[in-house]
């Protein structure tokens, strides 16, 4: 290769120099982080406040109170409005539609977030960021280690293959807990402004605890999915090690 492409010898250096840290990080990640981590996670789910049994104990208060009904002073203001309603049906102007109450401040302050879920989403996300990064780098190891393409003996270039694509399978659905996090604020969000236009309407109060108990079922599915995929990434690399490190019995030494 160096006969074809001249490569300048201090960025090649560099260039070695970074395949030895990443390879000495990935086999350390691979070796003792994976199984500390999964050990880690596993006292995690034992922890009291991933198992609440009684999930009325997650609930946030919504504290929007029901307004009093608007009284109509009179009978006249009564037929006065029933008749402008009328006019504006009649004229195609108006919109037979329910505009809910106009929402300038909230009366007790800023709408809190659920603060029990907030602290556990608070504990998780940084778990969800680390096993991204370190799949990141184990990824990079392994591809650092295919060989360049021939023509047969190509088995164990396949395992490091299927290797490579399981950490980026892992890599995605880890990517996709924290695009949950951020939808389940959004849905709630649009909720509680639900709850503030139309405050007499239960149904929307039920659904924010409902989607409150969800997210909390979600969080304790994802901290058992993140300890079930190290336990995956171990196991499946350490079986599998030799013909990662060595993917070819012979003509071991062209490697990129």
């Amino acid at each position: 290769m160096s006969s074809l492409l001249k490569v300048d010898n201090e960025i090649k250096t560099k260039v070695d120099a970074f395949r030895e840290r990443i390879t000495a990080e990935a086999e350390d990640l691979v070796a003792n982080f994976f199984p500390k981590k999964l050990l880690e996670l596993d006292h995690f789910l034992k922890d009291p406040i991933l198992n609440i049994t009684e999930l009325k104990e997650i609930h946030s208060e919504i504290n929007l109170t029901v307004p009093d009904p608007i009284l109509l002073s009179n009978l006249h203001d009564g037929l006065e409005a029933q008749n402008a309603k009328k006019r504006k049906l009649e004229d195609g102007s108006g919109e037979d539609k329910v505009t809910g109450t106009k929402v300038f401040v909230m009366p007790g302050g800023m709408m809190k977030s659920n603060g029990n879920l907030v602290d556990l989403i608070e504990k998780v996300k940084p778990e969800i960021r680390t096993l991204i990064e370190k799949c990141n780098t184990v990824k990079m190891w392994v591809q650092l280690l295919i060989p360049r393409i021939e023509d047969g003996n190509n088995f164990g270039v396949s395992i490091q293959e299927e290797t490579v694509a399981e950490l980026r399978t892992v890599e995605g659905e880890a990517a996709s807990y924290l695009d949950q996090i951020s939808r389940y604020y959004i849905t709630r969000a649009k909720l509680v402004s639900k709850i503030a236009k139309y405050p007499h309407v239960e149904d929307y109060r039920r659904t924010v605890t409902e989607i409150d108990e969800k997210e909390y079922i979600s969080l304790k599915i994802i901290v058992s999915e993140l300890r079930n995929q190290y336990v995956t990434l171990h196991d499946m690399i350490l079986k599998n090690i030799e013909k990662i490190k060595r993917p070819r019995s012979s003509n071991t030494d062209a490697l990129y």
